[in-house]
């Protein structure tokens, strides 16, 4: 019967590469629109698969592995084909190791975040996760066919990309989704803005994914940020009253 139990997010799992795979295709085939909303729809999926999982009881090191394989195609893999679709002109015919850039880091943040999930519990993603990475550049896409029918701004696309590469095999701290719970501030600040990040898409839908994604990115530079000043200014304060003691000894002789 636990066997049984797999079954059920087994198949958001297998929901999410299908999606996957089929927004390759639709990329192939020029169909850019299509191929993006096919990476979105891995990503509800996605979002899925480990929430049943855990409600089911039936989390299991193999979805886990499994599902870090269907990350890879969806967020991974997809994107980068989308981008070269794209047909971007400053990349020239090399822009295939940029793609290929991207599909590396994203395998390199999964393979350490099965690592670290097997030794502790995860209570915040180190690095930033590959879901949102793939669905914030394809939303890019979208906002851009959205507002002008085309890609605007392309070397916007390809810095984030870069960008994004680096943050997720970085050190940074991103939130975890948080349990539905009440208990602490944190989870009801959480749970708040993910209900107004979700009515927002609701709401407009092509126009809310790439900005809502790109806050989400920005949340680690920003807590990276504030740790830095933080510490500094505690550094400052250790060293004060250092300060103050030499500035209450009387100079010597020969300093006066």
């Amino acid at each position: 019967m636990k066997d049984m139990k797999g079954i059920f997010p087994g198949f958001f799992t297998m929901g999410s590469m299908l999606c996957g795979f089929l927004s390759i295709l639709r990329s192939l085939d020029g169909n850019v629109v299509h191929a993006v909303w096919l990476v979105i729809l891995a990503g509800f999926f996605d979002a899925l698969d480990g929430k049943i999982a855990r409600f089911s009881g039936s989390v299991s090191q193999f979805g886990k592995e499994l599902d870090s394989f269907a990350d890879l195609v969806s967020f991974g893999i997809a994107p980068a084909v989308l981008l070269y679709s794209l047909k971007i002109h400053y990349l020239t015919e090399w822009g295939w190791i940029l793609g290929f850039v991207f599909i590396l880091c994203g395998a390199f943040r999964l393979a350490r975040f099965n690592l670290r999930s097997k030794s502790e519990q995860t209570l915040y993603y180190m690095g930033l996760p590959i879901p949102v990475t793939g669905i914030t550049i394809v939303g890019y896409t979208l906002f851009c066919y959205e507002l002008w029918g085309q890609l605007r701004y392309p070397e916007i696309l390809i810095a984030m990309i870069v960008v994004f590469s680096g943050l997720m095999v970085s050190g940074l701290t991103y939130d975890t989704f948080p349990r539905f719970s009440l208990n602490t501030q944190k989870n009801k600040v959480k749970l708040f803005c993910i209900f107004v990040a979700v009515i927002a898409v609701l709401i407009k839908p092509r126009l809310m994914i790439f900005p809502l994604g790109l806050i989400y990115v920005l949340s680690g530079i920003g807590r990276e940020v504030y740790k830095l000043v933080h510490i500094e200014r505690k550094n400052k304060v250790t060293r004060s009253p250092q300060k103050e003691f030499r500035d209450d000894v009387k100079p010597s002789s020969y300093e006066k």
